[in-house]
């Protein structure tokens, strides 16, 4: 059995669901969970039907924002007074950006945007895609402990099954040392869409779109669904949408439950970014465009048709 420690970030004060995730595929382990800053009772209680044995809230100075050096440091000030064997946390921003700090400082092995894994008594077994999603790579981690690793949010799945642990929370005083850079403003983005790497559903529009402003159809129809608006690059390098809705190989990778391509052809720098989705649904007049080739579900029409009748559909199932 394996000490687990898995870093958790929050949303406004509820743990993201990739942590969720992680702690579904520990069973067997013995798991623990560290956030920084406070953490309401209810979600201990959540991360405990979860799996997790003790939940640590790291506090200290200058953590009330997140910086690189400050959360790695005060990460690396609580895993070494412990005996983990292996770190793990999202592949999120935050997590691709932080994870990679800890490991250099412990001079240990990480294995970054895994789509999976198992443990065979103590021993992590991995896989994560390679060369933009062509083929996966079985990964293990060897030498020095603890082991860092970053997960695909979406990719493991919810359990169906919990697996509950004591969930004992405690504080637990952190340094984060000397910050040579700080952030001084935080400014949110004015959408309240969950981000395009969180989200269960996307629906995402190509240059087929026309203009931005027909990215409001995508929109309506995203708030029916509960869905987050995405861009392929062609829309994004037209003008039509920012570069932060950019699903693909230069743009954000995803994993969500759905995901519906609305006027987008698939290239495959596209695909490199969605080819991991659970379902995919495409809508395109060109019936031998290449994103056919990977849907599970092909719609050849207009979407500016089809996608406004998809959404009243919908209404009419989620209204019942």
């Amino acid at each position: 059995m394996a000490n687990v420690l898995v870093f958790s970030e929050t949303n406004k004060g509820n743990v993201k669901p990739v942590t969720l995730e992680i702690l579904g595929k520990l069973a067997g382990q013995n798991a623990e969970v560290a956030v920084v800053g406070d953490l309401g009772d209810d979600q201990v209680k959540v991360l405990a039907e979860y799996g997790a044995s003790k939940v640590h809230k790291l506090k200290g100075d200058n953590l009330d924002k997140y910086s690189p050096e400050g959360y790695s440091n005060a990460l690396h000030d609580f895993i070494s007074k412990g005996s983990y064997d292996y770190v793990l946390a999202g592949a999120t921003a935050l997590g691709k950006d932080m994870l990679p700090r800890l490991a250099t400082k412990f001079e240990a092995g990480l294995a970054s945007d895994c789509t999976n894994f198992i443990f065979d008594g103590d021993q992590f077994n991995g896989t994560r895609p390679l060369f933009a999603g062509k083929c996966l790579a079985k990964v293990n981690l060897q030498g020095p402990k603890p082991h860092f690793v970053t997960v695909r949010p979406n990719a493991l799945g919810m359990p169906e099954t919990k697996t509950a642990g004591a969930g004992e929370a405690s504080d637990a005083t952190v340094t984060a040392g000397e910050i040579r850079a700080t952030i001084k403003e935080i400014i949110a983005s004015a959408s309240e869409q969950v981000d395009l790497t969180e989200a269960n559903i996307i629906v995402s529009g190509g240059r087929a779109m026309k203009n931005s402003d027909n990215f409001s159809i995508l929109r309506d129809f995203a708030e029916v669904i509960g869905a987050t608006v995405g861009a392929s690059r062609a829309a994004v390098d037209s003008g039509y949408a920012a570069p932060d809705m950019q699903v693909g190989q230069t743009g954000k990778t995803v994993s969500p439950s759905l995901y519906i391509a609305c006027g987008i052809s698939g290239a495959i720098q596209h695909l490199a970014g969605m080819r991991t989705s659970k379902v995919i649904v495409a809508i395109n007049t060109d019936p031998d465009a290449p994103i056919f080739t990977k849907a599970d579900y092909g719609i050849v029409g207009d979407l500016f048709k089809i996608v406004p009748i998809m959404k009243e559909e919908f209404k009419k199932v989620l209204d019942q």
